[in-house]
């Protein structure tokens, strides 16, 4: 699944320490998160998209069949 979280979290210039400690999880998630290595659970993904004051679908991109 693709996302926007990097070019969201840039456009507010947080880095991803700041990030992290705002959703009160690690940088490691983060990171994990923009490169797509790890999706959310839905419980992050919905505290990310509430702290971009977006929808879930407006953040994360579903690529289907995989």
């Amino acid at each position: 699944m693709k996302n926007r979280v990097e070019e969201l979290r840039k456009q507010l210039g947080l880095n991803q320490e700041e990030f992290a400690k705002a959703l009160r999880v690690s940088r490691q998630t983060i990171s994990s998160i923009e490169t797509g290595k790890y999706n959310p659970s839905l419980d992050l993904a919905f505290a990310i998209a509430a702290f971009f004051q977006k929808t879930i679908e407006e953040i994360f991109i579903y690529e289907g069949g995989q």
